[in-house]
């Protein structure tokens, strides 16, 4: 009889290994392991907004709409649950993925109020936020990219024959992954360009 059972018992993690069972439990583990680093790059680059923000006000304190556009969409991003549960959800996805395209573009409006404003853009403190900023988003740009790879993997799997019969059976579903829409926008950092000849300054400019 026992035996028996440790024969059974065998064959059942033969037969699990051999329809993509395994494979699947790495899979969903290295799909979550670069959701956490997505989600920590992201967590970076908000804890530098408000410095930025306070910062770039000391010199263009009149262009109150670009600063409450960043405020504001800094906190629709902190206000988004984050959970490791948020990647098997396709509409909380896109929540998150609109909430970080906004902060994007909010962020670049701020960086062009900048360039009007040499005395800011010769300011050691924004010329080290911009480098740190700079920095965060080229390793979003490589953490993004290292979880589109691994949800794609993933998700061959679940698609294709005979993987997707455990997958059925053990509950694995397709992954949301960041949309061909929002790509293009999300991946380009929002920069300075300090080489540009300087803009004339406003008149309420220190």
């Amino acid at each position: 009889m026992r035996i028996s059972q440790v024969f059974l018992a065998g064959l059942l993690m033969l037969c699990l290994s051999g329809c993509g069972y395994n494979k699947f439990q790495s899979s969903d583990e290295q799909v979550k392991a670069s959701w956490a680093e997505v989600v920590n790059q992201y967590q970076r680059r908000a804890d530098l907004i408000p410095n930025l923000v306070s910062t770039v006000k000391g010199y263009a304190s009149h262009e109150e709409s670009v600063f409450l556009g960043v405020t504001n969409a800094r906190a629709k991003v902190g206000s988004t649950q984050i959970t490791p549960e948020l990647v098997n959800n396709p509409e909380a996805f896109a929540k998150f993925q609109a909430a970080q395209g906004e902060l994007t573009s909010s962020l670049s409006r701020l960086l062009v109020v900048a360039e009007n404003y040499p005395q800011l853009k010769a300011d050691a403190n924004f010329r080290d936020l911009q480098a740190q900023l700079d920095g965060t988003e080229n390793r979003i740009t490589v953490a993004r990219n290292r979880y589109i790879k691994d949800v794609q993997e993933y998700n061959v799997a679940v698609r294709s024959f005979p993987s997707n019969i455990t997958a059925k059976i053990f509950g694995y579903d397709v992954k949301p992954n960041f949309t061909v829409e929002n790509e293009k926008e999300i991946s380009t950092a929002p920069k300075v360009n300090f080489d540009a000849a300087p803009a004339q300054p406003q008149s309420d400019a220190k």
